[in-house]
């Protein structure tokens, strides 16, 4: 009996090997991530609680950490907008230099984030090409939180635009047609039948560019200023703390900032699922 069972699950499984091939993926998953985070977690405890406690709420700490939260969340609401209609220009429209635009957004995927952030501030700085003219102004934008979201919106647009492309060159335009024949103005059009088709592909754009500026260092140390309470971000903190052998402080924090990230990416994805179950497969 046992034999006939474990046969019909093999003939059943679609995937030849799907035993040998789970085992191999549990085990990367587990090398790779699983158990550096337990590692992390247990540096991070090694200290005590009270120890953990005093790091957690440290004024230094939490303004860190809500420096690079804010700014993250801003960059990536700021890439949703722009990079939905940088997406849709490219899939929608013909017209000269499109290609060329095209590959460009992908820049900063092969940029070294450290020459981007220098590239920034040699733009932005008070004796910077813009930021010279900006200067007598009163607008600053290099060593401030402006700055910061500045190099963030620039490494996280093309996640934005690279999930939202697809959809749109899938999205079937006679549906757009036949709502316009149906008495749909444009902007009903867009509100009831684009926007839904493309809502999972913007929440996972906007996730993508979110955690990708929350761990982000290179491009912005070199516009931040990097002031404490003001300007530093907790990826830079966690290196001082490095620097210091602070090492349960370092983990501390990274500890914090992961849990963080793990339940805004949980809500977002819990917010696709959502979005899924009311409107259906696109």
């Amino acid at each position: 009996m046992a034999a006939t069972t474990i046969a019909t699950v093999r003939k059943s499984s679609v995937i030849p090997g799907f035993g040998l091939a789970l085992g191999v993926t549990l085990t990367y998953l587990g090398l790779i991530v699983l158990i550096p985070l337990a590692g992390l977690f247990w540096r991070s405890a090694s200290g005590g609680l009270d120890e953990f406690i005093r790091i957690t709420t440290d004024p230094r700490t939490l303004a860190a950490l809500r420096l690079s939260f804010t700014t993250s969340f801003l960059a990536a609401l700021v890439n949703l907008v722009f990079g939905m209609i940088l997406a849709w220009i490219l899939v929608r429209y013909d017209f000269p230099g499109r290609r060329l635009i095209d590959a460009v957004i992908d820049l900063p995927f092969a940029l070294p984030t450290a020459v981007a952030g220098i590239a920034l501030t040699t733009l932005y700085a008070p004796n910077g090409w813009i930021g010279a003219w900006l200067q007598p102004l009163g607008i600053r934008i290099a060593y401030s939180e402006t700055g910061i979201i500045i190099a963030l919106i620039f490494i996280g647009l093309p996640f934005v635009v690279r999930s939202v492309q697809p959809v749109l060159e899938d999205l079937n335009r006679e549906v757009e047609e036949v709502a316009a024949t149906l008495g749909a103005n444009r902007r009903q059009t867009v509100r009831r039948v684009v926007m839904p088709a493309l809502l999972p592909a913007l929440l996972t754009g906007f996730a993508l560019a979110f955690a990708r500026a929350v761990g982000e260092y290179g491009s912005v140390i070199f516009i931040a200023g990097n002031s404490p309470y003001k300007t530093e971000i907790a990826p830079l903190l966690i290196v001082i703390k490095l620097e210091e052998f602070s090492y349960s402080g370092a983990t501390t924090i990274a500890v914090l900032m992961l849990i963080a990230s793990f339940l805004i990416l949980l809500a977002i994805n819990l917010l696709q699922a959502w979005n899924r179950r009311r409107y259906g497969d696109v």
